[in-house]
């Protein structure tokens, strides 16, 4: 059954699949932060175990390629890090890898804004911004979070 699967399971296919994978569970996050469903998917570790499972496939394709060396010109500087991204297997693992840390934040943006009671416009706000930008919407979840809990906090 599995060697039936294995054509299928192409980078483009794999990209794709999780890409627009991911869209029903920022949706969740957004729509309905509380539900049973969105704790289930989304807070627990089955989403990211998905993902995982992606990148230690497309992973263990590079190990079988043999260029898993090839991954060490991203230390050689920004021509490195172009040079890697070149090749697709590589440029999918990161993405894979920025799918599943993104979603972990969006998560606990969800569950933190619940804590200080943060109303549904800006938690919606910062939500979209760390789906497209990452780090930039955590940054401004940050902010938010400052105003509303009267407090900074580094370590949370």
């Amino acid at each position: 059954m599995i060697n039936n699967l294995l054509p299928l399971l192409t980078y483009e296919n794999i990209y794709l699949l999780t890409n627009w994978g991911v869209v029903p569970f920022w949706l969740m996050l957004i729509i309905i932060p509380n539900h049973t469903l969105t704790n289930f998917f989304v807070q627990s570790i089955i989403l990211p175990l998905l993902l995982a499972a992606a990148y230690t496939f497309v992973a263990y394709s590079i190990y079988m390629e043999g260029n898993i060396f090839d991954g060490f010109e991203l230390y050689k500087g920004i021509d490195g890090l172009y040079s890697m991204f070149s090749d697709e297997a590589f440029l999918l693992v990161f993405w894979l890898h920025f799918l599943a840390i993104s979603l972990f934040v969006g998560a606990w943006i969800a569950r933190d804004s619940q804590k200080y009671i943060i109303p549904k416009f800006f938690v919606i706000f910062s939500l979209t911004l760390t789906y497209f930008t990452g780090p930039f919407g955590l940054t401004i979840y940050w902010l938010i979070r400052i105003f509303f809990s009267k407090k900074i906090n580094f370590n949370d």
